[in-house]
């Protein structure tokens, strides 16, 4: 359905847009996919809420985006999706500042770090990249629905291949810990966030997930050469083709983000998972979509354990 592909880069995806008077608001800013799509987007003249937990890191990455766009319209502002006092300071701010937010990039993540607890209490992984975004969305709702035509894009992985979510012991209270589990559990949530919040809001807004390919970022600073060594090889294992990371450059990492944000024929896929700047197809490959996503039952029971968790209503 895109004429992009898997090389194409962030610049070209907006080659000729004017985002001006648009208001996006990103996570994990302060480096890497975040700060590229924020790059790309503000050179197009959005106006760019960059959100991340390091506040010196967000104006360093602020500031070498204005190195580039010198007429860049940015605001940083600490966010730290691993603690919902945080997700909810900074809504009371941007309700402040913002008339309403017209793009919500669900960007920031951390992946097979240590068996760690979030300030509530939380998984690490589930709980900064599910339930860190799922309370971030609730409560710039309302924001969302005063812009015309509203997108929330949620970053996933093709991780989510790992396993699903497990809604009995989403927090490894029970479960022996396992880096990668916990990563392939908090990316099947991303997708089927996405696609729940579709359900129960599209056509008042639209949502969308995606895989940004494999980029050598900061979000890998907890892997092991072991732990990658073995993450490869589960890739090979799955493909048809054998193969291992096929990585990208960052320029071509952001693009699919940035596509789903701005794409106008994107509105007719509510819900969907997005590679490569299209509209990812099942299969066993790392762009391919595991058959546990899409599932409506999962969707919803995950919506409401998530609801009762971070104790907020949509």
């Amino acid at each position: 359905m895109s004429s992009f592909n898997r090389d194409s880069t962030a610049e070209e995806v907006v080659d000729g847009l004017d985002l001006s008077g648009q208001i996006f608001a990103i996570t994990g800013t302060s480096s890497g996919l975040g700060e590229e799509s924020a790059r790309v987007l503000a050179a197009r003249g959005a106006r760019i809420a960059m959100l991340a937990r390091n506040a010196q890191a967000n104006l360093e990455a602020a500031d070498r985006i204005r190195s580039s766009v010198p007429d860049a319209d940015l605001s940083t502002h600490q966010l730290d999706l691993s603690d919902l006092a945080s997700v909810e300071r900074f809504a009371a701010e941007a309700a402040d500042q913002f008339d309403r937010i017209d793009v919500l990039m669900n960007n920031a993540g951390v992946m097979a770090c240590p068996l760690t607890r979030t300030t509530d209490g939380f998984e690490m992984q589930f709980g900064t990249n599910h339930l860190g975004h799922f309370a971030l969305t609730a409560r710039l709702l309302p924001l969302l629905r005063q812009a015309e035509s509203p997108r929330v894009v949620t970053v996933s992985s093709g991780g989510h291949r790992i396993c699903d979510v497990d809604l009995e012991d989403p927090n490894f209270e029970h479960t022996p810990y396992d880096p990668w589990a916990a990563y392939g559990r908090s990316k099947s949530a991303n997708v089927h966030f996405a696609a729940e919040l579709a359900r129960r809001f599209g056509p008042e807004l639209v949502s969308l997930s995606l895989h940004p390919g494999a980029i050598p970022t900061n979000l890998g600073r907890h892997m092991t050469d072991e732990m990658t060594e073995a993450m490869n090889a589960r890739i090979k294992a799955s493909s048809s083709s054998g193969q291992g990371f096929q990585y990208k450059t960052l320029e071509s990492g952001a693009a699919t983000q940035v596509w789903a944000a701005t794409a106008p024929e994107l509105a007719n896929h509510n819900g969907k998972y997005l590679t490569d700047c299209n509209l990812a197809e099942p299969g066993t490959s790392e762009i391919g979509y595991a058959p546990h996503i899409y599932n409506p039952s999962t969707e919803a029971a995950l919506w409401n354990l998530s609801e009762r968790l971070v104790g907020l209503s949509f």
